[in-house]
């Protein structure tokens, strides 16, 4: 029976209750495979701590996975909690905490989220005073510990009907933890739930550049890397890129950027020991120095709604897109250098390992593993390329609906997830098979989040933790 953990009041009393306590607390944590759960603050070698986990690769090794789940019966589900209004941030967890950020509508109605695969491009309108919502849970059980208000006010933009007001993921360090509002600000807070500092960045208005009146919400999350704090603010006007001091909130630096309104996170990068902060975008994809904020290298030719995240593996810079007239992925070699221009020549073959103008995807964010690339599209389309050369090793139909979580991988497994919530299980390497299937019983355009063997999936009312039954 799967545990409501919203339920659970375990507190240490002594006796033979505390003794009920200490047991159930064991078994929780032999469940994850591990003997306790670190203190908040400490290293944490799995930690998940931004959008797609470390250097946003979406891959975690080490710990087994499950391959297929139950929500309604319970089968290899550890907890199962409810979460108020209305968010596509992803949970992020480190020290066994998980963090996650949601936008409640005061007024009491349920906001709408429509799904599927269509071109409407009118934002909601009308929605009233919201709550912006940061929540920490313990892992393992998923007891929630705290929740906090950072903000409360009517929305500064309005929003797409496939989108909320709290999109972008949180980033933590195991010490501080970072909501990304947009329109209204950056909230810093420690683990315990304290807010440390916040800055008021102005009004991010993030719509359809070719119609300005479409606005459809920020998404953009943040990241941490050392003692820097870095966001990615492309929207309607003055986009920038700017790093904080993530102790303070103090900003660092400020490097504008001639691009249109983008929805991809930002993905830290080390080329021959100096490390730079690497963006999406239509007009300008590109490198930044990520102590001065330099601009190292820039290359024009993205599609002109940017969203997936920069991915690097095996010595490769992947870049996608797919909106426009064209819809490519980019692979470039990491000592990538100037102002270069794919669509035109120029310097470009010396950078550029290979790429395909039509067959990158919209929403979702590549993953690359053993040797192998896997881009899925909106439509379920799922292809595999071989990362060294591009070449396509396969391309197979997940299913149905709509696809816009990005995919995760570890334990040898791909999840896929559908907007129908529905996840397809693929193994890694060049042969496609379909090994499971699981319903998460609601819509899910959040991507999951792995933490220690167990998955954590954000669907419309609840969050979702999957892992191995224990034996």
């Amino acid at each position: 029976m799967v545990r409501d953990a919203q339920d659970m009041t375990w507190r240490y009393s002594g006796g033979r209750s505390g003794l009920l306590f200490l047991l159930l607390a064991g078994v929780a944590l032999s469940a994850l495979g591990q003997d306790s759960k670190p203190p908040s603050g400490t290293t944490d070698s799995d930690a998940w701590p931004s959008f797609r986990g470390p250097r946003a690769a979406g891959v975690a090794q080490g710990h087994r996975l499950p391959t297929v789940w139950d929500v309604e019966t319970g089968k290899n589900v550890r907890w199962r909690v409810p979460v108020p209004g209305l968010g596509l941030s992803s949970p992020v967890v480190s020290g066994g905490r998980l963090f996650l950020t949601t936008a409640v509508a005061e007024s009491g109605r349920s906001a709408t989220l429509r799904t599927g695969l269509y071109g409407d491009i009118k934002p909601v309108d009308d929605e009233g005073v919201h709550g912006w919502r940061v929540l920490c849970l313990d892992a393992v059980s998923g007891e929630k510990l705290w929740e906090r208000t950072a903000v409360r006010g009517v929305p500064k933009t309005r929003r797409h009907p496939k989108a909320s007001h709290a999109n972008a993921t949180p980033a933590t360090d195991g010490t501080h933890v970072v909501a990304f509002f947009g329109s209204e600000g950056l909230y810093c807070f420690d683990t315990a739930g304290m807010l440390l500092w916040h800055r008021d960045l102005g009004v991010l208005d993030s719509g359809f550049f070719r119609a300005p009146k479409a606005q459809w919400g920020f998404a953009s999350s943040p990241v941490i890397h050392g003692r820097r704090l870095f966001v990615q603010c492309d929207v309607n006007g003055a986009s920038f890129v700017a790093a904080f001091d993530v102790a303070s909130g103090k900003e660092l630096w400020r490097t504008s950027r001639d691009d249109v309104p983008t929805w991809s996170t930002p993905t830290i990068v080390s080329v021959e020991g100096a490390e730079q902060l690497v963006v999406n975008g239509f007009r300008c994809m590109g490198g930044y120095d990520i102590a001065s904020g330099r601009r190292l290298w820039s290359m024009s030719g993205g599609g002109d709604i940017p969203v997936p995240t920069p991915i690097v593996a095996e010595g490769l810079i992947v870049l996608a897109g797919a909106h426009g007239r064209i819809a490519p992925i980019y692979a470039l070699r990491l000592g990538v250098s100037g102002d270069i221009d794919p669509l035109k020549g120029g310097t470009s073959s010396e950078h550029m390992a290979w790429h395909h103008l039509r067959n990158g995807a919209y929403m979702q964010t590549p993953l690359a593993i053993d040797g192998y690339l896997y881009s899925c599209r909106d439509n379920g389309s799922l292809a595999c390329y071989r990362l060294a050369t591009g070449e396509l090793v396969y391309r197979e139909r997940l299913g149905s609906g709509g696809f816009t979580a990005s995919p995760v991988a570890g334990d040898g497994k791909l999840y896929f997830t559908s907007e129908k919530g529905i996840v397809h299980t693929i193994p890694v390497g060049e042969r496609f098979d379909r090994i499971g299937r699981s319903s998460l019983t609601e819509a899910c355009l959040a991507t999951p989040a792995i933490w220690r063997g167990t998955l954590f999936f954000r669907t419309r009312h609840h969050l979702v933790a999957v892992g191995n039954a224990v034996n």
